[in-house]
């Protein structure tokens, strides 16, 4: 017995396209981002180490307060610093095996030789220079696998907001080793890479909105940050973009 012909055509129609996304499934970055596009109703799924990761649910005090607290912290700062981009919940293009999607980032617009960093797609084709993660707890993939990963391929900073441990760390990675940013006496982190970027992680972790903007605007008033700015403003080469 064979299939009615319009039962056959109704299965074509389906099943066409991509298979969807599934949770632990092995892909290649291509693999993955062919079926990501094909699911507009996903939000966020990750490819790390060739493993996609789609996150649960997430709760309002676990996750949306603490990204927005770090989203509107870093909206300010690129507010006034020329030659930054800063965004969230971005697809990064790292590898083969790994296409993560960072709760937020930060990047310098132009790369060393003066190149846009994004495709034409609007896909960030490098590591940014600072990334942020919300995790549950210290045991989350964002503190063992996804801190290698950013490591490895060159992520100057990466800070991970524990929500469950009502804690932040900042690390910084230089030639391979990584170290944990200092908070001074008054609990105020600042960064290595970013004149001027400095959180107040009492205050956030305090839910704190006032107290974290406020620290940011007056580290913003330091000499190392104006000058900073005063570099990133001056005149570049025009910009090429990157082809992949």
């Amino acid at each position: 017995m064979t299939a009615n012909p319009k039962f056959k055509a109704r299965l074509r129609e389906r099943f066409k396209g991509p298979p969807p996304l599934e949770n632990g499934a092995r892909l290649s970055a291509a693999e993955f981002l062919r079926r990501y596009g094909a699911m507009p109703d996903v939000r966020k799924a990750e490819l790390i180490e060739g493993i996609v990761l789609m996150p649960s649910p997430v709760r309002v005090t676990q996750h949306g307060e603490p990204d927005n607290f770090i989203q509107g912290w870093l909206f300010m700062y690129t507010a006034s610093t020329p030659g930054l981009i800063a965004a969230s919940n971005s697809t990064v293009k790292l590898d083969v095996d790994n296409v993560p999607q960072p709760d937020a980032l930060m990047f310098f617009e132009l790369d060393a030789d003066g190149r846009e960093r994004l495709d034409r797609e609007g896909y960030l084709v490098s590591a940014p220079e600072l990334v942020v993660e919300i995790a549950a707890s210290s045991v989350s993939i964002d503190m063992h696998e996804k801190l290698r990963l950013y490591r490895r391929h060159g992520v100057r900073e990466y800070l991970v907001w524990l929500a469950e441990e009502e804690r932040i760390v900042w690390f910084h990675f230089a030639e391979g080793e990584t170290a944990e940013l200092p908070a001074d006496a008054r609990g105020r982190v600042a960064s290595r890479v970013f004149p001027g970027l400095v959180l107040d992680v009492r205050a956030a972790l305090a839910r704190h909105p006032k107290g974290v903007l406020a620290t940011l605007q007056s580290a913003m008033k330091s000499r190392a940050y104006r000058e900073f700015s005063q570099r990133l403003a001056a005149p570049k080469p025009t910009a090429k973009r990157q082809k992949r």
